[in-house]
């Protein structure tokens, strides 16, 4: 609640009632009790009288633990944020305190020792100076009201225990503990930083399947002291948070194993050593498509949509196909991979490739396997799993993003119709 005040009288001075418009509040109920309700009830109350933009989640987490808490109100707080906002939290002085305590009775690293002070992308915790008590008085001074809940007297939780007996009774033997914690945490918030800085240079973004690349080479290079640290700092960028157990195994997996191996990480997480390259990925979550499909219209084949594509030139065109999308040149072009010019007089259908199968380049050339073609785009074996192929009639004609045959369409006067492919990751999947 003083969070909303204050950024709405902050930004009330500094460009006028206009850029209100640019706030969105969220508040997230856990269903813990009627105190939880009332909390999110006032936050949407006050939230609206301001004239803001205010989401409420509501859950069903009465028996859940801190962490589940935790990660439910945060997956609400970003699937509501409008994409590339900055998430502002109300975290105080005290609550990064005590996260500190529980990172070091759980004997987390330096990484984890950081706790709130560390660099969050997308996330901004403005009042992470100030004390809980500070805070207070500023809302009774102005005022603003809000709802304590009883929960946060609770022994049953860590954290209350932390709060109410733990560091009252460390602070009485040693006054000076609150400062010395919190400089230890900027240390080792500065230091992951600086951890950071090294990953960066051997890290590639996400790709188009959802999977992390890092390259092999450079890790390579490090001694198993190093990997504990730098493979916590890479799996946080593909937002995995490792274990102890994981950090070891990662360690071990980097310098032993060969291509195509892989490991199992808790949270559903993978990682498959390749020739140059790590994968961070889920892993399978569903069971893969065994059917074949007809490929008509819009199609969405496991983690694979085809749509149609007009084809704007002076060959025959087959206008049937159902949610054609204009382009904007008249020929194929050779390097994307991902679109095709297919018969439009043959039966035309999607499924899985198959280790058997086999696809000639060319209309006149001999049959290759289709493992083959995968072998020259460089796309490794655990990548190919439920890769699809098209089919005109029995015969395969097209390995989205690998390669397509330059068959029959191309003969005067035969329909074609022109298919685009994209691959995406399922929202089941990248949950």
């Amino acid at each position: 609640m003083v969070l909303m005040h204050a950024v709405v009288h902050a930004l009330g001075r500094a460009g006028g009632p206009d850029r209100l418009g640019q706030l969105r509040v969220v508040t997230y109920d856990h269903g813990t009790g009627a105190h939880a309700s009332q909390a999110a009830t006032l936050v949407a109350d006050e939230g609206g009288r301001l004239g803001l933009d205010v989401r409420v989640g509501r859950g069903s987490l009465a028996g859940a633990t801190e962490a589940e808490w935790r990660r439910a109100r945060w997956q609400f707080f970003r699937e509501a944020s409008p994409r590339g906002s900055l998430v502002a939290t109300a975290h105080t002085r005290d609550d990064q305190i005590e996260t500190v305590v529980m990172r070091v009775l759980r004997a987390a690293g330096a990484r984890g020792i950081a706790g709130l002070a560390a660099d969050t992308p997308g996330v901004a915790r403005p009042f992470l100076h100030l004390s809980r008590a500070a805070i207070r008085r500023y809302a009774h001074d102005r005022g603003i009201r809000f709802v304590d809940d009883p929960s946060n007297e609770s022994r049953e939780h860590l954290r209350n225990r932390i709060r109410h007996d733990l560091l009252p009774a460390i602070r009485q033997l040693r006054p000076q503990f609150d400062a010395e914690l919190l400089a230890i945490a900027d240390r080792a918030a500065e230091w992951r930083v600086a951890v950071d800085e090294i990953v960066s240079k051997f890290v590639a973004g996400r790709a188009d399947d959802g999977a992390f690349r890092v390259a092999r080479g450079e890790l390579a290079t490090y001694d198993s002291a190093a990997l504990c640290v730098l493979w916590p700092a890479i799996a946080a960028r593909a937002l995995v948070t490792l274990d102890r157990r994981g950090t070891l195994r990662l360690a071990q997996f980097t310098s032993s194993g060969a291509s195509g191996a892989r490991i199992q990480l808790s949270g559903g997480i993978e990682v498959v050593r390749h020739r140059d390259a790590f994968l961070i990925r889920r892993a399978a979550s569903s069971p893969p498509v065994a059917t074949e499909c007809s490929l008509a219209g819009v199609v969405e084949f496991g983690g694979w949509r085809f749509r149609p594509v007009a084809v704007s030139n002076s060959r025959d065109v087959d206008e049937s196909a159902a949610g054609a999308l204009p382009d904007e040149s008249s020929g194929l072009d050779r390097d994307d991979l991902w679109t095709c010019d297919l018969p439009g007089d043959r039966r035309l259908s999607i499924r899985e490739w198959r280790p058997a199968d086999r696809m000639r380049g060319r209309e006149d050339g001999s049959a290759r396997r289709v493992k083959r073609f995968f072998g020259d785009a460089r796309i490794p074996g655990p990548s190919r799993a439920g890769w699809p192929v098209v089919l005109a009639d029995s015969e395969i004609v097209w390995i989205p993003g690998v390669r397509r045959r330059a068959a029959a369409p191309e003969r005067s006067g035969r329909p074609v119709v022109r298919y685009a492919c994209e691959r995406f990751v399922s929202r089941h999947a990248s949950n």
